[in-house]
């Protein structure tokens, strides 16, 4: 099999996309979906035989729970029998977005959605796409990022046609991702919210719209079961060739570390955003900007091209230890090897 890939960019043709895509979510498939985060693999979040085709297609793991993705108040309602105010205030402020909400499952919320778990994730997105495909199913879809278990996110439709393209029916193409990476997902199940996955949003802005003053990161609960949330195992987002994080004083800093890591510049491709090394002496130098927003944007598309360039290794400059930066240095860090330290 190989996915059929539909364009979105004029009406008529964003149309007879979202049609094509209904028709198979309404049969049980699973799609590839743009939304303003990464791509999504959808199916209908109602069907436990859907969802896990996702799990099956992505090869990943049972106790890994999934995001289920609303177009509506009234859909929330189906999927949470309890609605705080801390999660009114929060979604009166973020949805449409890239926020998501860890509530108590309602009963008509599969267990394979969950991990068995007894929370579930609601995001509202703000795709335009992503919304009309909801609204026109009439149910919720069940959606993690579109790539292999634990691999680098995709925020295009080449990034997904390149991973899973031939475990797909359908890929729709509805361009680059305006976030880039994964939604800051917070638990708001007790008295204070818990960021359980930075994102774009930061905690400021989630302690702001909240009212309360929260901690600006929240302890990992390791790989044990159930998992409140995606986005908790300690190696995720990680391209093909080995990730590590450095930094560097200088030009000479920088080789010397590469030296000792057995690593030659021919064969290393540099991610830097404020050190940026002698193209001569490094001839594999990948720019990014230099703020949180722009830089999460640029991120997963620059490692997707170091893999392609055939990268052996990827040295990523540390970013600012501030939290607007939290949701980059987080997929940062679980990016890179679990041995390695940031120098």
């Amino acid at each position: 099999m190989s996915a059929e890939i539909l364009p979105t960019h004029t009406p008529a043709l964003f149309q007879q996309a979202v049609e094509r895509a209904v028709a198979l979510l309404q049969r049980g498939e699973v799609v590839a979906l743009p939304t303003e985060t990464v791509y999504g693999l959808a199916a209908n979040a109602w069907d436990p035989d859907a969802v896990a085709r996702i799990y099956a297609i992505k090869g990943r793991p049972a106790h890994n729970p999934v995001i289920v993705h609303i177009a509506d108040a009234a859909q929330a309602a189906q999927c949470t029998p309890h609605w705080p105010p801390l999660a009114d205030r929060l979604s009166a402020a973020f949805w449409p977005g890239p926020l998501t909400l860890v509530l108590p499952r309602s009963p008509l919320v599969p267990d394979i959605v969950t991990a068995g778990g007894p929370t579930v994730g609601l995001r509202w997105p703000q795709h335009p796409f992503m919304q009309a495909v909801i609204r026109a199913c009439g149910f919720p879809l069940a959606a993690p990022s579109a790539n292999p278990a634990n691999a680098l996110s995709p925020s295009s439709a080449d990034h997904v046609a390149r991973s899973l393209g031939d475990r797909l029916p359908l890929i729709i193409d509805g361009g680059d991702c305006n976030v880039g990476i994964e939604s800051t997902v917070v638990d708001v199940t007790g008295d204070l919210p818990r960021i359980l996955r930075p994102g774009i949003l930061s905690s400021e802005a989630i302690a702001h719209a909240a009212g309360i003053a929260i901690p600006r990161t929240t302890p990992d609960p390791g790989t044990a079961a159930p998992l409140r949330s995606p986005g908790q195992l300690s190696r995720h987002y990680a391209p093909v060739a080995p990730l590590v994080i450095r930094r560097w004083i200088d030009d000479a800093d920088l080789a010397r570390q590469l030296a000792d890591d057995r690593c030659t510049p021919a064969e290393t491709w540099i991610v830097s955003y404020r050190r940026i090394p002698d193209s001569g002496r490094f001839p594999n130098v990948v720019l990014i900007p230099d703020d949180p927003e722009a830089y999460a944007r640029a991120l997963y598309g620059e490692l997707h091209r170091c893999d392609q360039a055939g990268a052996r290794r990827i040295v990523v400059e540390a970013v600012p230890d501030k939290p607007a930066w939290d949701g980059v240095a987080d997929r940062l860090r679980r990016a890179s090897r679990v041995d390695e330290a940031v120098r």
